[in-house]
């Protein structure tokens, strides 16, 4: 298969992303506010068993709340 077929077919299906761009700025600031809960409450309660409880969570809604963030003002990575 060639690049131009690839192109030509791709042109019938538009990309639609899963979080419009009206919604990014709502799921980055909501997933913000869940990670600073979070990292509270693993600060608060510090063990082992609570890395994967509250820890892990916490540091993956930051990392996809920042992205979210960044796109929804505009500046894109």
């Amino acid at each position: 298969m060639s690049l131009n077929e690839v192109w030509e077919g791709a042109a019938g299906s538009p990309f639609y992303p899963t979080v419009s761009k009206d919604k990014q700025f709502l799921v980055g600031s909501t997933l913000l506010l869940i990670a600073f809960v979070l990292t509270g409450l693993f600060g608060l309660n510090r063990s082992f068993k609570n890395i994967p409880i509250l820890g892990v969570p916490a540091s993956l809604a930051f990392g996809f709340g920042a992205v979210y963030m960044i796109c929804a003002v505009g500046v894109y990575v």
